[in-house]
C-alpha cells in the first residue's frame, strides 16, 4: 500500500525537506506551492519559484505530484485533492507548511493589507488545507492511520518583537490545530503541529531583514544547541508526526527549537 501525501509550501525550506523525507519512505508526495505567483499585499521577500518546486520534483521521480496552488484558495486546494483522489483513492497526510512573515515595526503600526495577509496564508490557509483533506481522510480506506501536522513557531505560543502580525497568524495556526484534534476525536486521524526553532531558510533571511541584519546567524537561539536548525532537523520530527508512532499526538504542539521548554 504506498501511502498518499499533500505538503503545502514544498517548493523550499521545512516543506522542501519535508517532501524529500516523505518520500524516501515511500509516499507519493503532492507538493503545493505557490512559486512566480504575486506575493500578497504588504509581503515585501520573496516567494518561491517555479524552478525551486521542479527541483523538488526531479528529486523523487515518479513521486512527487508538482501543483502550483495559493492556499489562500480554497477551490485550489479542492482541485489538488480532487485529483489525488482520482489518481491515488486516498489521502494518509498532510503537512501544511506555506508560510510569509511581515513585521519590522510594532503591531499598531502594521497596515490592514499586511495582518490580511500573513493571516490569510499562515492562519486561514492551514485551515483551508484541513478542511480540504480532512473529508477525504475520514472517507479513506484506514483513517487510523491520517495525519494533519501544522508548521507552527514559537510566535504562537508568545510575542516577538516587531513581528506582531506573525504572532497572530501563529497564534491563530495553533488554535486551527488544537479544534481540528478536538473535533477528531475518535475518528483515529491525529492533528498536530511542530513548532521550529529558528531555522535556515529563506524565511529566517526574511525575518532578519525585518531587524536589519545582514545576516542570519545572530538569530540563533542562545540556548540549547546554541547554532540555526537545518530544514532537515525539524522535517524529521515531521516525518515522525506522520508515522504510525504518531497516535498519542492529537493536539500536540511539538517543540523541534533545540532549545527545550
Amino acid at each position: 500500500m504506498t501511502r498518499v501525501a499533500l505538503v503545502t509550501g514544498a517548493a523550499r525550506g521545512i516543506g522542501a525537506a519535508t517532501v524529500d523525507l516523505l518520500c524516501e519512505q515511500g509516499m507519493v508526495v503532492a507538493a503545493v506551492d505557490w512559486p512566480g505567483g504575486e506575493a500578497p499585499s504588504g509581503v515585501e521577500h520573496a516567494l518561491a519559484t517555479a524552478a525551486d518546486l521542479d527541483r523538488v520534483a526531479a528529486r523523487h521521480p515518479g513521486l512527487v505530484l508538482p501543483y502550483p496552488a495559493d492556499v489562500r484558495d480554497r477551490v485550489a486546494l479542492d482541485r489538488v485533492v480532487a485529483d489525488l483522489l482520482e489518481r491515488y483513492g486516498r489521502i494518509d497526510v498532510a503537512v501544511a507548511a506555506a508560510a510569509v512573515i511581515v513585521g519590522g515595526l510594532p503591531l499598531w503600526e502594521h497596515t490592514p493589507e499586511q495582518v490580511g495577509s500573513v493571516l490569510g496564508v499562515d492562519a486561514l490557509g492551514v485551515w483551508n488545507t484541513a478542511s480540504a483533506v480532512i473529508p477525504a481522510m475520514l472517507a479513506g480506506p484506514d483513517p487510523s492511520g491520517c495525519r494533519f501536522v501544522a508548521v507552527t513557531s514559537p510566535a504562537g505560543e508568545g510575542g516577538l518583537f516587531g513581528l506582531g502580525g506573525y504572532v497572530m497568524a501563529k497564534h491563530a495556526c495553533v488554535g486551527v490545530v488544537r479544534a481540528l484534534a478536538a473535533d477528531l476525536t475518535g475518528t483515529g486521524v491525529v492533528a498536530c503541529g511542530v513548532s521550529p526553532g529558528s531555522t535556515r531558510t529563506d524565511m529566517l533571511a526574511a525575518t532578519a531583514a525585518l531587524y536589519d541584519l545582514d545576516d542570519v546567524e545572530p538569530l540563533a537561539d542562545a540556548g540549547g544547541l546554541q547554532r540555526l536548525l537545518e530544514p532537515v532537523e525539524v522535517a524529521r520530527v515531521i516525518a515522525f508526526c506522520c508515522s504510525a508512532a504518531g497516535t498519542a499526538l492529537n493536539g500536540s504542539i511539538v517543540a523541534a527549537t533545540g532549545t527545550g521548554p
